[in-house]
C-alpha cells in the first residue's frame, strides 16, 4: 500500500513522536521518588494513537514496550465510552488488565483535541513495593497471585480532574513504602501530562487529517520494513531449548522450548513444549512473552525500523495456555522478569542458526534483583535494584562488560545513592578475573557486588539465574562462569539458591556477596590472537595461569614486562 504522507514529512513526524515519548521518559527520571525507577530506570513510556497502537516508545525497557498495545486494548474494552478530559487510568493486574506483574503499574491518560479522543500518553513503572508476602513484591515462592500484592484492575486514578481519594488511600495502606509508591505515581501522572501536551501541539501545528494519516502511514512503513528484514532470513524452522535453574533449595529446572518459523516475510515464534506454569512467581504473562519476542527479533533488524506497533504485526507469537510462558489465573508472576530474559536468550539461540554472526554468545541473563528489607532507626526500609552485567562475545568483538541485557535498558544503582539512603555499605564492586568464556573472542567478565548490612537484621530476597545452566558459548567458544549468591559473616558462609523460595535472614555486619554469570566465548579459544591474550593479562582480565590453561598462551617475564613466547605457545596449542 502506497503511503499518502510526504516521506520527508513522515520522517519529521516520526521523530516528533519519538521526542514526545522521550519527554515522558525524562519527566519520570527527574521526578520519581524510588531508586528502582529513578536510578535503575525500571520503567517504560509510550505515545499511542486513539486505537491504542503505539506510535513511539521511550528508550527504556524493551520487554515492557511491546506490551503497551495489549494493555491499552484491555483498558479500552473495559472503560468503553467512559473516557473524558482530565481522566487518568491505572492498572497492574495480569489477568484483569493484561498487566505484566503487580509491581509494574500502568498509568494512562487520554489525549483530547477539539473534544475528540486523539491518542494516549502512557507509561508503566516498577514500584518499590505493592504488598504481598515478600518486601519488594517479587515473591519467588508465591503459589498464587493473591500472595504477590495489591491487584489493580482498570480504574480511574483521576476522574475528570478529581483524584480518586478512595483508591489513593487503598494503595497507600497496602504497600510497605507508601511515600515512594505515591510519589512515583505522581511522577507517572506528570509525565503523562507532558506527553499529552506534546501531541496536542502537533495537532495544532499540522491538523487532524494530516497527522492521523501520518500515524497510519508510520505503522504501515514500520510493517513494510520489518517484512523486508524478515524476508532476508532464510525460510525454515529454527529450534532451541534453554532452562531456568528452578526455585528454592531443591530446584526443578524449568524448560523453555522455542521454534522460530520464517515463512517469507512473516515470523512465527512458538513456545510449544515449554514447562507448564509453576507454583512460583516466575510465570511470564502472555503480553510480556510477546514483548520479549518482539524485542529479540527487532534487535536483529539492520534497517532503522520505527519503534511503533506496525513492526510487531509481522511477528506472531504462540504459547500454550497454562504454560510458564502463558499462565492462567491464579498463576503467580511477580518475578517473571527472569523468564523474560531467558526467553530472549533462548530466541537468540534459535536465531543464531538462522543469522550466523548476527547474534552474540549467551550473556549474564539479565538483571539480578536483590531485595534487602528491614527496620533501621525505627523506620522500614526496602532496598531493591536491577543489577546488570555482561554480554557474550560476538564474531567480531569480545563480550561487553558493565552493560544491560538487551531486554532491559536499565542501570545499576550508584554506590553513593545506596549508601546515602539505606543501612548498607557496598564492600566490593568489581570485575572477576578469569571468568569470561574463552574463545577466539572472549566473553565478558563476571561482576561481583557485595552489600554489607549495617542494620541489626534484615531479610534478603534474591532473583538470579544461570548456575546449573551457565551462559553458552557459540561456534566452539566455551561457556561462561555460573552465578553465585553467598551470605558471609562471623561463623557463616552460606551458599544460597539462585531463586530463593523465601527470604533469607541476615544479621548486622553480614555481607551478601553476588557474582553474576559471565559471558560465553565465540569461536575456539586456541584461535585467539596471543597479543590479545597478553593485553587481557596486562589489564588483569586474565591471569597468567588462565592464559596458559584457557588459551594455550605462554608468557615470559622480560625487562620490559610480560611478552608472548610464540614458540612455546605454538607447541602448547599443538599439544
Amino acid at each position: 500500500m502506497a503511503l499518502k504522507t510526504d516521506p520527508f514529512l513522515l520522517e519529521v513526524l516520526r521523530y516528533a513522536f519519538d521526542t514526545i515519548a522521550e519527554e515522558i521518559t525524562l519527566t519520570i527520571v527527574r521526578t520519581a521518588y524510588s531508586q528502582i525507577v529513578r536510578d535503575s530506570l525500571d520503567f517504560s513510556t509510550a505515545l499511542c494513537d486513539a486505537q491504542g497502537k503505539t506510535l513511539a516508545q521511550g528508550v527504556c525497557t524493551p520487554m515492557h514496550l511491546g506490551a503497551f498495545h495489549d494493555a491499552l486494548q484491555a483498558m479500552r474494552a473495559k472503560v468503553g465510552d467512559d473516557i473524558h478530559p482530565g481522566d487518568v487510568f491505572v492498572m497492574n493486574d495480569p489477568y484483569a488488565a493484561a498487566g505484566q506483574h503487580l509491581p509494574d503499574i500502568y498509568v494512562v491518560q487520554p489525549i483530547f483535541y477539539r473534544d475528540t479522543l486523539r491518542g494516549w500518553s502512557a507509561n508503566l513503572a516498577h514500584h518499590s513495593d505493592v504488598g504481598g508476602i515478600v518486601a519488594g513484591s517479587n515473591a519467588l515462592g508465591a503459589r498464587e497471585i493473591w500472595q504477590e500484592g495489591l491487584r489493580i484492575p482498570v480504574l480511574k486514578l483521576i476522574d475528570r480532574g478529581r483524584k480518586n481519594e478512595t483508591l489513593w488511600e487503598m494503595i497507600a495502606l497496602n504497600v510497605r513504602t507508601p511515600d515512594m509508591v505515591l510519589g512515583d505515581l505522581q511522577a507517572q501522572i506528570a509525565a503523562c501530562e507532558i506527553g499529552a501536551r506534546g501531541l496536542v501541539k502537533l495537532y495544532e501545528r499540522y491538523g487532524v487529517e494530516l497527522l492521523e494519516q501520518a500515524m497510519a502511514d508510520l505503522n504501515a512503513y514500520a510493517l513494510r520494513l520489518a517484512k523486508a528484514e524478515i524476508s532476508d532470513i532464510p525460510d525454515g524452522v529454527y529450534r532451541f531449548t534453554d532452562h531456568i535453574d528452578g526455585i528454592g533449595d531443591d530446584p526443578e529446572p524449568v524448560v523453555l522450548n522455542v521454534a522460530v518459523t520464517i515463512e517469507g516475510d512473516r515470523a512465527i515464534v512458538d513456545w510449544a513444549g515449554s514447562s507448564p506454569q509453576v507454583e512460583g512467581g516466575i510465570n511470564s504473562t502472555f503480553p510480556f512473552t510477546k514483548a520479549c519476542a518482539f524485542a529479540a527479533i527487532r534487535s536483529l533488524m539492520a534497517a532503522d525500523v520505527p519503534n511503533c506497533h506496525g513492526f510487531t504485526e509481522a511477528i506472531e507469537v504462540r504459547a500454550e495456555e497454562g504454560s510458564v510462558v502463558r499462565p492462567v489465573s491464579p498463576g503467580p508472576c511477580g518475578a517473571r522478569g527472569i523468564t523474560g530474559y531467558r526467553m530472549i536468550d533462548c530466541l537468540f539461540g534459535a536465531l543464531a542458526q538462522a543469522t550466523p554472526g548476527k547474534v552474540t554468545a549467551d550473556g549474564s541473563g539479565g538483571s539480578t534483583l536483590p531485595t534487602i528489607s528491614g527496620m533501621h532507626d525505627g523506620k522500614l526500609f526496602v532496598f531493591c535494584e536491577t543489577a546488570m552485567g555482561t554480554w557474550g562475545a560476538s564474531r567480531d568483538h569480545d563480550g561487553q562488560e558493565g552493560v544491560p541485557h538487551i531486554g532491559a535498558n536499565q542501570s545499576n544503582v550508584p554506590i553513593e545513592m545506596i549508601e546515602n539512603t539505606y543501612p548498607l555499605r557496598i564492600e566490593r564492586y568489581e570485575f572477576v578475573r578469569d571468568t569470561g568464556g574463552a574463545g577466539r573472542m572472549r566473553g565478558g567478565m563476571a561482576i561481583r557486588r557485595e552489600y554489607r548490612l549495617l542494620a541489626n537484621s534484615a531479610d534478603l530476597n534474591v532473583r538470579s539465574d544461570k548456575r546449573a545452566f551457565p551462559p553458552h558459548g557459540l561456534e566452539g567458544g566455551t561457556d561462561g562462569n555460573p552465578s553465585s549468591n553467598r551470605v558471609i559473616g562471623e561463623g557463616r558462609d552460606d551458599l544460597l539458591p539462585v531463586l530463593l523460595a523465601s527470604p533469607a535472614p541476615m544479621r548486622g555486619g553480614e555481607v551478601f556477596s553476588h557474582i553474576m554469570p559471565s559471558g560465553g566465548g565465540f569461536g575456539p579459544a586456541f584461535e585467539r590472537d596471543p597479543a590479545r591474550v597478553l593485553k587481557d593479562v596486562t589489564l588483569d582480565k586474565v591471569s597468567r595461569k588462565g592464559a596458559e590453561e584457557q588459551y594455550g598462551v605462554i608468557l615470559d617475564e622480560t625487562v620490559d614486562g610480560l611478552s608472548v613466547n610464540y614458540e612455546e605457545t605454538r607447541r602448547r596449542r599443538a599439544s
